[in-house]
């Protein structure tokens, strides 16, 4: 059998992770967590249950009966394929508050750590190398100019159909970056094994090359 190996990828909103992440995924052929996903998934649950993530109760009895996972790209809710589901902006307003709640976060660590048992990943998100994997085969940190990463996001927004403004992006970007690193309860930071991979200056292709070839030398 095939030895399992789990990868982490953090860094701040922008760096490239899941884009990247999708692409080592493919040139791997292991599965990619889609960690936001997950917490969307879970949002989606809330609206549909009318549950109050900030009554403990509630929540705790709506997480018992609760179950995420991914197969050939989609996202499970309860076996459900809720892909198409989890995008849309009532889920995303709920998504950000209710991520942030300490039962959800430690049910999602639960089932993402579940996963990296059973088969090969690669998971991107804060704390993934830090919190969820300490141990995983391979850690990296992304990082890039705050500024290139929000033109990267006004143009994706734009391509998406989106109306966007690099200021405004920016800005959100930097707020972001803020509330990111200096939460109290898991903030995003390096772990201390991670190789820090700078992407400002560099295109898809060679992140991608330069994370398997890391990869590839240990293996």
């Amino acid at each position: 059998m095939q030895d399992i190996i789990r990868i982490a990828v953090d860094g701040p909103a922008g760096a490239g992770k899941s884009t990247i992440a999708k692409e080592i995924a493919r040139e791997l052929n292991i599965d990619y967590i889609d960690t936001g996903a997950m917490y969307r998934a879970i949002a989606l649950k809330l609206i549909r249950t009318g549950v109050d993530y900030n009554n403990p109760q509630q929540l705790e009895e709506m997480l018992k009966t609760t179950d995420v996972d991914f197969a050939d790209g989609k996202t499970f809710l309860d076996g459900e394929d809720i892909s198409g589901l989890i995008r849309t902006d009532e889920v995303s307003a709920v998504a950000s508050p209710s991520s942030a709640i300490p039962a959800i976060r430690y049910k999602l660590t639960d089932l993402q750590q579940a996963m990296g048992q059973r088969k090969s990943i690669i998971m991107d998100g804060r704390d993934i190398g830090t919190v969820v994997f300490p141990d995983a085969e391979f850690k990296f940190y992304m990082v890039a100019d705050p500024e290139i990463r929000a033109r990267r996001r006004t143009e994706e927004l734009i391509m998406k159909g989106e109306k966007a403004e690099f200021e405004s992006v920016f800005a959100e970007m930097v707020k972001r970056d803020k509330q990111d690193s200096e939460r109290a309860f898991r903030p995003l930071k390096k772990a201390d094994d991670a190789i820090e991979i700078d992407s400002s200056n560099l295109n898809i292709e060679e992140v991608t090359n330069l994370m398997l070839s890391y990869i590839r030398k240990e293996k």
